[in-house]
């Protein structure tokens, strides 16, 4: 091994994500971000109201901390402060400065009614004199004193340490004198619980949400992807055998996967015929040409043989050789066109052709080119009507319907063309009184290959193909072609198009033949040119002019 082949790394495989799984999380990612921008909202909504409620009880503790105080108009004391604040609780002063800081009452027992919001675990009442001395404080606070003129509730911390302190003034109602302060702080013990609760239970469901939506979404896209297990069968019966018969059953169910098996049987009936196509034409060629091939081969034996010396048979081989050869010429050229007969869908599956116009120009063609025999035309139509079909094609089948029409009228020449039109088809008809075709036959008579009497069919220079190519041509438009037929009285070929009902593609036809037909009227026979006049010659005089 060289160098460039041992620093060559082999890449690693690719880890496969099944459909089922990829919509299973997709489903789980998506359901759990829906639920928690939901819990988000839900936990800011209570959250706040919360919290506001927690603002509210403050406030309603200092307002009636100050309703119980305003009336001491001589001022505030230890004991006075107790008596309102704790009217059943016996209170003996404080005798020092450090036991006044330090909280004189500390008693958890509020007997009335209007102070049963102080007796809150989380609540911790504190009142001051105007100089800032604690004269009551029913538990520890660890915020520091704050004069404040007006009451204010403010929150102090952030996360699991927020407390929301509550200050305010406390005003004689006799004479409005300022008589000390109160602070009311809210540790939020039981909002810090409420949240932390809600914080846990969002998390559970989140974690429910993500493992049901999962679980949903897996056995969902298990149940409705089970058509796929069906399509990946087929495929693979038709990689083991592409000329299976194995087709997607039918899912019954009106949905995407639906249209996607009609569609992919569809491909797959299209590639069989393609296939039998194929097989067809190749079996073909091989068994027609056979028999010319054979004979070109006998008679250059012959002529190798003795034909060398001998003038006669030197001249018959090679005029057997020559029309052998241009048959085989001939069968070739319709084989390549049945075949191209078979694929219309491919290439002309947007081409347009006026069918009155294309019906008349071939009556006119064949009554001039077979002076002898008596053609007639029975046109329906009033006005122009446009078909899906491309115009060689069109013309193809009316020469060969007008062509086996002529061939086959040994007796009685006379042809009928006739075209008319219903609200969905227009149908052509070639009438001619020939030899006819017998019952028998008539079921067989476009297959390829296929004549009534092939003696006399291959002196009339026909392979059989001629009517396997008209039909292929009528039924690749979604056209259809019959034949009605009296032996020794002649036959009558049909064939029907549907009429054009495409706005756009009849637009763009109207638009191609308008233009055509201001071409064709302007334009001069070949080698004539528009006449000119010489600038310096004179104009004729009134007399010059040809009456």
């Amino acid at each position: 091994m060289t160098g460039a082949d041992t620093n060559q790394v082999t890449p690693k495989p690719r880890r496969r994500w099944s459909l089922k799984w990829k919509w299973a999380l997709g489903t789980a990612i998506g359901s759990a971000l829906i639920f928690i921008c939901f819990s988000l909202l839900v936990y800011k909504s209570f959250t706040n109201l919360l919290l506001h409620q927690e603002q509210r009880n403050v406030a309603s503790a200092v307002t009636t901390v100050q309703q119980s105080l305003r009336t001491e108009s001589k001022g505030l004391t230890i004991k006075s402060v107790a008596a309102k604040l704790q009217p059943e609780a016996s209170v003996e002063p404080a005798t020092t400065m450090s036991e006044r800081k330090h909280g004189v009452l500390q008693s958890k027992i509020f007997s009335d009614s209007d102070l049963t919001a102080l007796s809150r675990t989380n609540l911790a009442v504190t009142v001051y004199d105007p100089h800032g001395n604690t004269l009551y404080l029913s538990r520890k606070d660890a915020h520091e004193f704050s004069k404040n003129k007006t009451r204010q509730v403010v929150l102090i911390g952030r996360g699991s340490d927020a407390e929301l302190v509550g200050r305010a003034p406390i005003y004689a109602a006799s004479n409005h004198r300022l008589i000390g302060y109160t602070q009311v702080t809210d540790n939020l013990a039981e909002y810090h619980s409420t949240t932390q609760n809600l914080i846990w239970i969002f998390i559970v469901m989140t974690m429910i949400t993500i493992f049901g939506a999962t679980l949903l979404g897996y056995f969902l896209a298990a149940f409705l992807l089970r058509p796929m297990r069906k399509i990946k069968q087929t495929i693979n019966a038709v990689n083991d055998d592409p000329q299976t018969d194995s087709r997607v059953p039918d899912l019954k169910r009106n949905d995407e996967l639906s249209d996607l098996a009609v569609v992919f049987n569809d491909m797959l009936d299209q590639m069989q015929r393609y296939i039998n196509q194929q097989q067809q034409f190749v079996e073909d060629v091989s068994h027609e040409l056979r028999t010319p091939v054979a004979i070109i081969q006998g008679h250059m034996e012959l002529l190798n043989r003795w034909g060398k010396d001998d003038p006669q048979v030197l001249s018959e081989s090679l005029a057997a050789s020559l029309s052998e050869t241009k048959r085989m010429q001939s069968l070739v050229q319709e084989m390549l066109d049945l075949s191209r007969a078979e694929q219309l869908e491919i290439n002309f599956s947007h081409e347009t052709s006026d069918v009155q116009k294309l019906v008349t120009q071939a009556f006119n063609d064949f009554t001039m080119i077979h002076p002898d025999f008596h053609f007639t035309f029975d046109d329906d139509v009033k006005k122009p009507v446009y078909a899906q079909i491309y115009r060689n094609h069109l013309e193809q089948i009316l020469i060969i319907l007008l062509d086996n029409a002529v061939k086959y009228s040994t007796r009685r020449k006379e042809i009928h063309l006739s075209l008319s039109t219903d609200y969905r088809y227009i149908e052509v008809a070639v009438q001619d009184f020939g030899e006819g075709i017998s019952k028998d036959n008539l079921d067989r008579v476009f297959n390829r290959f296929y004549r009534v009497d092939k003696a006399r069919s291959r002196d009339k220079g026909g392979n059989g193909l001629g009517l396997s190519i008209a039909q292929r041509l009528v039924e690749g438009y979604h056209g259809h072609i019959s034949v009605e037929s009296v032996v020794g009285q002649g036959s009558i070929f049909r064939f029907q198009l549907p009429i054009l009902r495409d706005a756009k593609l009849l637009a763009k036809a109207e638009a191609e033949t308008n233009d055509v037909e201001k071409i064709a009227k302007s334009e001069l026979p070949a080698g004539i040119r528009p006449a000119t006049r010489d600038e310096d010659e004179a104009p004729l005089d009134d007399h010059e002019h040809d009456h």
